[in-house]
């Protein structure tokens, strides 16, 4: 496994237009992507018709799509294929909901290994997604640690080196968000 330093110099090369980095970096962090998307659709209900692969892919090929992307780092890298999997599972949860025309088979998540999100064991996937967006649109830096923290699967302190802010000011941002996260999808 390559050192987080040397992922961070492949994303930089890449970044300033070095296409032999990308050929370089993606076997080192397509298992790191394939566990997100795994995870993710692990959370989902039985028989989704995504698949992990499936997931990375359409990710990987978003990411390659990214014009003039400036790579800081792992961390950064990481939270935003992890955002761009949330809009691929939202997109197609939408999908779904629209062929089934507001059918009750909506698309559900487990947020149990988001440290316990909120108490109850799963979700709906577009309501959590709303949520999610309401609580940016009222503090973007909360919305910003829980999107990090619960898509991303980054750590306090990768979260704290992707926001530039302290490790202490992301636990207390966390704790504050999940509250709130708590209450608004309470049923």
């Amino acid at each position: 496994m390559e050192s987080p330093e040397g992922i961070t110099q492949l994303l930089i090369d890449w970044g300033n237009g070095d296409q032999a980095a990308l050929d370089r970096l993606m076997p080192l962090v397509y298992s790191e992507l394939r566990r997100l998307a795994t995870n993710y659709l692990r959370r989902e209900r039985t028989g989704h018709t995504l698949q992990p692969t499936a997931l990375v892919n359409e990710a990987y090929l978003k990411l390659v799509g990214q014009r003039n992307a400036k790579w800081q780092n792992r961390a950064q890298f990481f939270a935003i294929s992890a955002q761009l999997m949330r809009r691929i599972l939202v997109d197609h949860a939408r999908r779904h909901q629209a062929e089934k025309r507001g059918g009750s088979d909506q698309k559900r998540l487990s947020i149990t290994s988001a440290e316990e999100l909120v108490a109850q064991p799963t979700i709906d996937l577009l309501a959590l997604n709303e949520a999610l967006d309401e609580l940016s649109n009222m503090d973007s830096q909360q919305g910003r640690i829980v999107e990090l923290k619960f898509f991303g699967g980054l750590s306090i302190d990768e979260t704290a080196e992707v926001l530039s802010i302290s490790h202490s000011t992301v636990e207390r941002e966390w704790k504050s968000a999940r509250a709130w996260l708590r209450r608004r999808l309470e049923p």
